[in-house]
Formats: structure tokens, sequence, C-alpha cells
């Protein structure tokens, strides 16, 4: 059973590895302030809520499949306080920072209408050093960070987070004030 659950647990920290750097590129294209070739910025947004659940389901599944293997030895208390794991205890303590920066990203998503915009943007802004986080943490723990494909995969994603990113701050609409920009006209804020 334990080989199960630690082939379920490599699996789906993969899956959730790529589906929370597909949600934050989505998330930073949203934002872009240009439109993108071929989507609606809603779509985009739609598609970003999407990967984001998607993320969350695998990595839930993550969790779940290491608290129930033996050879882990992760304990509930490991989850939830970083850095007190019995075993690599900083590799598994930045998986559990990330997962303590996740559930605050979620709880802020839950609460976005009831909160004031800028406390939602500023707590889902720690989406990008959450996957920072989560990176490391697959390269410092994971089963399968020495492996040629896995190398592959962690050095793209981080190519794609970093061109999102650039392509983020050279939008001209990231250098206008907010104010500015929600004075366009209704037909220029569509596209």
């Amino acid at each position: 059973m334990d080989e199960v659950l630690w082939a379920t647990a490599r699996a789906s920290g993969v899956v959730a590895l790529v589906l929370l750097t597909l949600s934050v590129v989505l998330g930073i294209l949203t934002r872009g302030g240009r439109p993108m070739i071929g989507l609606p910025r809603f779509a985009v947004a739609h598609l970003h809520r999407d990967a984001s659940l998607l993320a969350t389901a695998f990595l839930t599944l993550h969790v779940v499949a290491l608290l129930g293997d033996s050879y882990a030895g992760l304990r509930l208390v490991d989850l939830m306080v970083p850095f007190l794991a019995a075993r690599d205890a900083l590799w598994q303590g930045l998986g559990t920072t990330a997962l303590d920066l996740l559930l605050a990203v979620i709880v802020t998503a839950l609460l976005r209408r009831r909160l004031p915009a800028a406390v939602f943007r500023t707590v889902h802004l720690a989406v990008l050093p959450l996957w920072g986080i989560a990176l490391l943490h697959a390269l410092g723990s994971g089963t399968d960070a020495g492996t040629l494909w896995f190398r592959v995969l962690a050095a793209a994603s981080a190519a794609i987070v970093l061109a999102a990113t650039l392509w983020r701050l050279l939008a001209p609409s990231f250098r206008t004030h907010p104010a500015a920009r929600a004075r366009r006209t209704p037909e220029r804020s569509l596209r």
C-alpha cells in the first residue's frame, strides 16, 4: 500500500506544480493589461480559476497521500507549522510554507467580495513567492528531482513564469495608475 501512496504523492505533486505554474502564468496574463491573441480576458480569467482549483485538488491529493504513507512520516502538525518535520526539515518546511501561503490565498479568494480590493490583491500577490517556494520544495524533496525530465520541467516552469512576469512588467498599463486605467472608455477596456 505504501508504494501506491508514494506513487500517488509523486504524481500528484508533479501535476500540482504544473497546474500551479499554469495558474500563475494565467493570473499574470489576466492582469497584463493587453489582450491576448485568440482569447478574450474573461476566458483567460476562467482558465486561471479552473487551473487554480485543479492545482488545489492535486495538492490536496499530494498531501493526503503523504500523510498516509508511513515512509514519508508526516504528521498533521508538519502540514501547518514549517520546518518541524523529522526528515528533510528544510525541504518539507518549504512545502509547508507554500501550503500555508496557498491557504491564505484561497481564503481571501473565497472572501474576495467582502474584502477591500487592496487586501485581496496584496494577499494574492503571495502566489509568486508561493510558486517559487513550491518549486524549491519539489527540487529539494521530490523523488524525481534528480532526473533529467524533472529538471527540464522545473526549468521550463521557471522560464515560463519569468517570461510572463516580464511581459506583465513591460505592459504599458502596468505603469499607469489604477485610477487612470479605470477612466478608460468601456470599449477600450473590453479588449
